[in-house]
């Protein structure tokens, strides 16, 4: 038996690391990645289809300024904490994070 695991999409991965990077500092962001990620859960049980939880993943991005603008708050954010970004892997969630980290180094 193969145990195959629900992997969420780069969108999906920008808006968690985002929302887990801004939620101490805003309650109503703290409530949203609480509220993302029970429903991520329902996804990976079988209890809410993907393409319901992919559109609310694009409604969140588009309320938070799009993919390419959370990406850039995220990796600002951690910049500004601890002076550099750590590499996310090598899928499209990394390499979009890193084009837009080397760009704001070299600011």
């Amino acid at each position: 038996m193969e145990n195959k695991k629900e992997k969420p999409t780069p969108e999906a991965k920008a808006l968690s690391l985002y929302l887990m990077a801004h939620k101490s500092s805003d309650n109503a962001i703290k409530d949203k990645s609480r509220k993302m990620n029970k429903r991520w859960d329902m996804v990976v049980a079988g209890e809410l289809e993907k393409t319901a939880y992919q559109e609310e993943v694009q409604a969140a991005l588009t309320f938070y300024g799009g993919y390419k603008e959370v990406i850039e708050k995220t990796v600002k954010f951690y910049i500004d904490k601890f002076g550099e970004w750590k590499s996310q892997g090598d899928d499209q969630y990394g390499v979009d994070t890193q084009q837009i980290a080397d760009k704001l180094l070299a600011e």
